[in-house]
């Protein structure tokens, strides 16, 4: 069982990491956490509550890693968003 979730997990963070599918799982995971059809049910206490914590939680906590290594990327680089040129549309 352990194993599945570490391979899940790994799943997760790698498809949430590819530029051309991770807004699509990202998309999902949301439209999961919000829709009433779950794994397990939310009118059962608390059992029906996890799987949406996991998730969310997990979802979170990828979002928040990509971040920051994009940031840490941008400090390293020497690049900050004030040095990049503001681009307007002209109507």
């Amino acid at each position: 069982m352990n194993n599945a979730i570490g391979s899940f997990y790994n799943w997760y963070k790698a498809t949430l990491r590819n530029t051309k599918y991770g807004w699509l799982l990202g998309l999902g995971t949301i439209i999961y956490l919000v829709s009433p059809i779950d794994i397990a049910p939310d009118f059962l206490p608390i059992i029906g509550w996890i799987d949406d914590g996991l998730l969310a939680t997990l979802l979170v906590t990828e979002l928040s890693q990509i971040a920051l290594e994009r940031l840490n990327k941008r400090k390293q680089s020497g690049t900050n968003a004030a040095d990049e040129p503001i681009t307007t549309i002209d109507a």
